[in-house]
């Protein structure tokens, strides 16, 4: 076994998420980093290549492709002799929906937030429906917190402007829980080792987007978890900013692959 297979075969085994190796979700990660712009295509055989390193068998990626057509979000054509897949237009619109969190090196923190308090009935389902957007934190089945002025629409909400100055411990951990603080401070731990070892200069185009899918879909689900709040929200020991920036260090050493490269050598 060469040194690259050597420290390929580890990187793997340290990138592999522990919590979640559904093959779907993989795929959705993939594509999100790989081939979402439009017009993007990846064969069937450059998909199973990439994917294959992580364990997970060809039977398995077919029926996750299965499933992903089913709703909508991945498409697949025969070019000649060739499969390819590639995001619909909603997989698309739902993967740059979350680019922004899961890419941004230095997110904006907002300083100025507000409350909203529903009662039960039909201020409760206008919470519910705010909540199902990206701007509003849930603090309890009633409550939510979200960022910038009170509103203007939501007159059935009792709405106030804060600023914290007192953020008790079962609120932080309601913010940031305890498994959430666990994957981002094992991730941190998996990147910083990576990056302390001396990685081989020959890494493949293949070899270089299992790692990038593997990294992102774990930091995916670390980012998309955790929100952007100023520090005083944030439990003791929370390594939120330093995974961060150990992934990107180590993305950096994983430059994007071109589409070409991958279906070429599939």
């Amino acid at each position: 076994m060469t040194s690259e297979n050597s420290w390929f075969e580890t990187a793997v085994l340290r990138l592999a998420d522990p919590q979640n190796q559904r093959v779907w979700s993989i795929i959705v990660s993939l594509f999100g980093d790989l081939a979402r712009r439009p017009g993007d295509r990846l064969s069937g055989g450059a998909l199973t290549r990439i994917i294959m390193p992580m364990g997970i068998k060809p039977e398995a990626i077919r029926v996750a492709l299965h499933r992903l057509r089913k709703d909508g979000w991945i498409d697949s054509s025969r070019e000649g002799r060739t499969s390819v897949h590639f995001l619909t237009d909603y997989g698309r619109t739902q993967s740059d929906r979350v680019t922004p969190r899961i890419y941004t090196r230095v997110p904006e923190v907002p300083q100025v937030w507000h409350i909203l308090i529903a009662e039960d009935g039909g201020g409760a389902q206008t919470l519910n429906e705010m909540l199902l957007t990206d701007t509003y934190i849930g603090l309890g089945r009633l409550v939510a917190l979200g960022s910038g002025p009170v509103p203007g629409d939501c007159e059935d909400l009792a709405g106030f402007e804060v600023t914290a100055r007192s953020i008790p411990d079962w609120m932080q951990t309601r913010l940031y829980p305890e498994d959430l603080g666990a994957a981002c401070t094992s991730l941190h731990r998996d990147c910083s080792a990576l990056r302390a070892s001396a990685r081989p200069p020959h890494l493949t185009p293949l070899e270089v987007a299992t790692l990038r899918t593997l990294l992102i879909h774990r930091w995916r689900r670390v980012a998309l978890r955790h929100p952007d709040l100023p520090p005083v929200f944030q439990p003791s020991g929370w390594m939120g900013a330093a995974c961060r920036e150990e992934v990107f260090a180590l993305l950096d050493t994983l430059p994007l692959p071109r589409l070409a490269d991958l279906n070429r050598t599939a």
